[in-house]
């Protein structure tokens, strides 16, 4: 059974905010792997499992905040393409 990405509450992981966050809390997006050969679907749980907070992590030692535009590029557009890099 795979993660339940309905049971994830984005909208308090979205007010996390970076500059307070402990570093050491935030996971290093780096060490994150997804198996490419898994439908999109469940690449995006995968990453969202393993990332914890799609909205604020650390790439090396460098937190990052990430934020999405209402009349832009979807949330799913951009973890599609992202997961497409890896």
């Amino acid at each position: 059974m795979g993660f339940d990405l309905s049971q994830v509450d984005f909208d308090a992981l979205k007010k996390v905010d970076v500059r307070t966050a402990d570093p050491d809390s935030l996971v290093d997006i780096k060490e994150i792997t997804i198996d490419r050969e898994l439908p999109r679907e469940r690449r995006m749980e995968e990453f969202v499992r393993q990332v914890r907070n799609p909205y604020c992590f650390r790439v090396g030692k460098i937190a990052v905040s990430v934020g999405f535009s209402q009349d832009g590029v979807t949330f799913e557009q951009r973890m599609e393409q992202y997961l497409q890099t890896l």
